[in-house]
């Protein structure tokens, strides 16, 4: 192998028939798999996790088209750079055809003036632009370049696909180890692809470690066996940036689970938070704004339980304040639902802004002086507790909005009796 290449970088695909993965954008007849065959390619963002073959894909687009390529990586460069590959794009000298294929590795890193240097350019077609991003394009490019270009996500390698790469470099003799005599013991190539979770890189790495590093045998023979590999790979560390799109994804997820009744799946979004290093106060208060949104009034007493886990894990602190958390996300997730009111607030805030809701009641108005009452403050407002059941026969609403209902109990948990409770007041009128 070439000096100080990695077995990684070496195993890049050269052509499309050597690419794996991705078949729902690369695979026969579809679009980005017709464009890059017929050299007609136009701007395109690939946004996916790592390991996933962005990279790869703008290399063997280096390798099919016949317009000038030319890389750039947004870490490194600016400006300038780019104002560079324009002007060298528009010297017909140098660059007969006029047109620049451009790779932009992390185009996510670049600032909205150094995306807007880009504009003109693409947008007459003097670069073909390729982005290739780890983090939603939506959320990080400018929607300007979005507008001008087609997004394509990639998706993690299943582990099919993380084998066939695995089986690749093994083979391989002019690239690979093809030309040593290797043998993967049994669970050896199941544990690789499982570990690698997704991300053939890593699980090149690991490979080109393991074979490195372990002595031949007296005819040559390197064996690679289970306690070899987990010795030669990082441990598995879940996608997850505190300010990228998988934190909102597994965010999400979590409180998806508790709505939806999952403990299990609640636990794993849970652990997956709680292992990636997220601020355990964010998770306590997701918890407390599900209990609100979520539970409801279906069950009351999940307020007080999830804002008592969150005063607890601020006096606790990890590693303890997981089982905290996990207590108080499980008893969310168990318990009967309603968003009553949830609902209910938010249909009367609607009318609030949007309508004329009339004056308050006098009944109901505040009369702090005697003189107040003169002008009707107060008069008719009848103390409930002065009737039987507590309760009154009053209009509190304004009379433009006295019919309006805002609060509809369900038939979940404890609101059956408040249900009950109010279908028994009605009969006293």
């Amino acid at each position: 192998m070439k000096q100080n290449q990695p077995l990684a970088y070496l195993m890049s695909p050269r052509t499309l028939t050597e690419y794996v993965g991705q078949s729902h954008i690369l695979g026969e007849g579809k679009m980005l798999r017709r464009m890059i065959e017929a050299d007609r390619l136009s701007s395109i963002i690939l946004f996916g996790p790592p390991g996933t073959g962005k990279t790869s894909l703008a290399r063997v687009i280096a390798k099919t088209t016949e317009n000038n390529f030319q890389q750039i990586n947004a870490v490194t460069s600016g400006v300038k750079d780019i104002k560079n590959v324009i002007s060298d794009t528009k010297n017909l000298i140098l660059n007969p055809k006029g047109r620049t294929v451009l790779f932009i590795d992390e185009i996510h890193r670049f600032n909205k003036a150094q995306q807007d240097a880009l504009l003109p350019s693409v947008e007459d077609g003097t670069l073909i632009l390729i982005g290739a991003t780890t983090e939603n394009p939506y959320f990080e490019v400018n929607k300007a370049l979005i507008s001008r270009s087609t997004v394509f996500q990639l998706y993690s390698l299943t582990e099919t696909e993380i084998k066939e790469i695995i089986q690749m470099a093994l083979t391989d003799e002019e690239r690979g180890f093809g030309k040593k005599k290797i043998i993967l013991e049994d669970q050896v190539l199941d544990f690789i692809a499982d570990l690698a979770d997704g991300d053939a890189r890593i699980a090149l790495n690991g490979l080109e470690l393991a074979v490195l590093t372990t002595h031949p045998d007296a005819d040559g023979t390197i064996t690679i066996d289970l306690d070899i590999i987990k010795d030669s790979m990082q441990k598995r560390s879940p996608a997850f940036d505190k300010d990228g799109e998988a934190h909102y994804d597994t965010i999400s997820a979590f409180i998806k689970s508790m709505r939806g009744s999952d403990p299990d799946g609640t636990l794993f979004y849970l652990a997956k938070a709680l292992h990636a290093g997220e601020d355990i106060e964010f998770l306590a208060r997701r918890i407390v704004i599900s209990a609100a949104e979520d539970v409801g009034l279906a069950n009351p007493q999940m307020l007080s339980i999830a804002v008592s886990a969150y005063q607890a894990i601020k006096m606790i602190g990890m590693p303890e304040a997981r089982i905290i958390l996990a207590e108080a996300a499980l008893a969310i997730a168990t318990s009967p639902k309603s968003n009553s009111a949830y609902l209910g607030i938010d249909k009367a805030l609607d009318l609030v802004r949007n309508q004329r809701t009339g004056e308050i009641p006098f009944a109901l108005r505040n009369a702090p002086i005697e003189k107040m009452e003169d002008h009707g403050y107060s008069i008719g407002y009848k103390y409930a507790h002065d009737y039987p059941y507590h309760y009154v026969n009053m209009q509190f609403l304004p009379d433009e909005i006295k019919d309006e209902i805002f609060y509809e109990p369900t038939q979940m948990g404890y609101e059956q009796k408040i249900q009950k409770w109010l279908e028994f007041l009605d009969s006293l009128d």
